[in-house]
């Protein structure tokens, strides 16, 4: 078994570069775990576009932030975690802009946001930005050990991780792995973003929650990966069919927007009328891809974007299980609720990131009074899946629980020999009525009933209902 770190974190998007530096500044000795290369662009954080949301401007403050969220969430919000993003972001926002960050001088406006208050860089390049000033920071500090190429594949809590080349003394371990959007065969996320961190977690006995729910983002490259940020609409794009008529509020939910889209097959996105300089990157890539931003409207389709839901925990990372953690896309603190507010996602990464690392490091400090950290699973590790993700398998998941589901459609997914897909299909199966991010054309309607009540999938148990306090 190699050497022990005090801390070991899996994953280098923002949430775990976050978590590794407020580690290493509390004294940790940290070993960073990344799948790819931590200076490659590998990680959603690093293809995130539209900023950070948080209270800046003199006709904002911190009620008016903590009610979009909780009206975008559709009733499912946990009102602790909002609060706590909302009160503290903006320090770290402030903290980015000393590290070097350039954010841009005016505030963006995307939907479900009352006042402009998107921390943007270059228009859309703020994911990017905010990883490169965060990977500098961590390749500088000594307190850090990097392993690229290494891939996760168990952690037994308390004790040891086991990747795909070695088993390492891991008393402490924070899971930052991203999300599962790519499991859907149209994403605009990486294609590692398949939900490993999940599986890893449940396999160590943690629970996972609200999978059904995932964001589709409605304005997509069609035929490609590119997303098309919600800054441009925030900036006046108008979303219209081939006649050049408009079909919906570009700044509604984006769960409206992207059904809308989708009953659009020949919907357009029209950039002509904006200041296309301010995103400069953007308008390079489309160029690149063959079309004309400034004379043509850009075709555009919805596809799976970010996973709401995720492994179970608190406002401080805890999964409930001694020395295991989640930040991030991964987790669910039940922030978004049912849908995800625009631009809370890399807000969530930098508070949660750093939360659940002081809570670990505050963790390795108190003493365990003899007792074995270890109350996970202690079984041997098996491979993260039964088998590779096929592309069919992923169409099957856009098929049958796409932006559109019901229970037929479903319930053929109940037989894939991928685990994470099975329960995203038991999970949207359960859940009768529609809400955010998950619709049911057999339930089309929001069901009060279930206003506050969590998706829980535990173990092989079947999904069951849990109210959040």
């Amino acid at each position: 078994m190699d050497a022990a770190s005090d801390l070991v974190v899996v994953g280098a998007g923002i949430a775990g570069l976050t978590a590794a530096l407020t580690a290493a500044e509390h004294g940790a000795r940290v070993l960073l775990l990344v799948k790819g290369r931590i200076s490659e662009a590998a990680s959603s954080s690093w293809f995130a576009q539209g900023g950070v949301a948080a209270v800046q401007g003199p006709d904002d403050d911190a009620a008016l932030h903590i009610q979009d969220t909780l009206v975008a969430g559709r009733g499912l919000c946990r009102l602790s975690a909002v609060e706590a993003l909302v009160q503290e972001i903006p320090a770290r926002v402030a903290e980015l802009r000393a590290w070097g960050v350039a954010f841009d001088d005016d505030l963006g406006l995307e939907g479900g946001h009352s006042r402009r208050r998107i921390a943007h860089v270059a228009g859309a390049e703020t994911g990017r930005a905010i990883t490169q000033v965060l990977v500098d920071r961590v390749l500088a500090d000594p307190r850090i050990v990097i392993a690229e190429d290494e891939r996760a594949l168990r952690v037994i809590p308390g004790s040891h991780i086991v990747t795909d080349q070695r088993v390492i003394a891991a008393p402490s371990v924070i899971l930052a792995t991203g999300g599962y959007a790519a499991l859907w065969s149209r994403t605009s996320n990486p294609v590692g973003s398949i939900g490993e961190g999940l599986v890893i977690a449940w396999q160590a006995g943690a629970q996972l929650a609200d999978l059904e729910f995932v964001q589709f983002h409605p304005t997509v490259l069609a035929h490609s990966g590119l997303l098309l940020s919600e800054a441009l609409r925030g900036d006046g794009a108008t979303l219209i069919e081939l006649d050049g008529s408009r079909f919906i509020d570009e700044l509604a939910p984006r769960d409206v927007v992207a059904r809308a889209v989708a009953a659009h097959p020949d919907a357009r996105l029209d950039l002509r009328l904006i200041d296309q300089h301010k995103f400069v990157g953007l308008m390079d890539r489309l160029t690149e891809a063959g079309y004309l931003p400034d004379s043509s409207p850009i075709p555009v389709q919805p596809a799976a974007h970010f996973s709401v839901g995720g492994i179970v925990t608190d406002l401080d990372g805890s999964t409930g299980i001694d020395g295991l953690y989640a930040a991030g896309e991964c987790a669910n603190t039940g922030l978004h609720g049912a849908n995800r507010l625009a631009s809370n996602s890399l807000a969530e990464c930098l508070v949660f990131g750093r939360r659940a690392a002081i809570a670990a490091v505050t963790a390795l400090a108190r003493p365990t009074n003899g007792r074995p950290r270890t109350n996970g699973s202690t079984t041997p590790a098996p491979g993260l899946d039964e088998g590779p993700l096929t592309e069919l398998e992923r169409e099957a998941l856009w098929r049958g629980a796409g932006l559109t589901r019901d229970a037929a459609g479903l319930s053929e997914l109940l037989t894939s020999h991928v685990p994470l897909i099975r329960m995203v299909a038991a999970s949207a199966l359960s859940r009768e009525e529609s809400r955010g991010g998950h619709f049911r054309s057999d339930f089309p309607a929001l069901d009060p009933a279930l206003d506050g009540v969590h998706t829980i999938i535990a173990g092989d148990a079947a999904p069951a209902q849990e109210t959040w306090a």
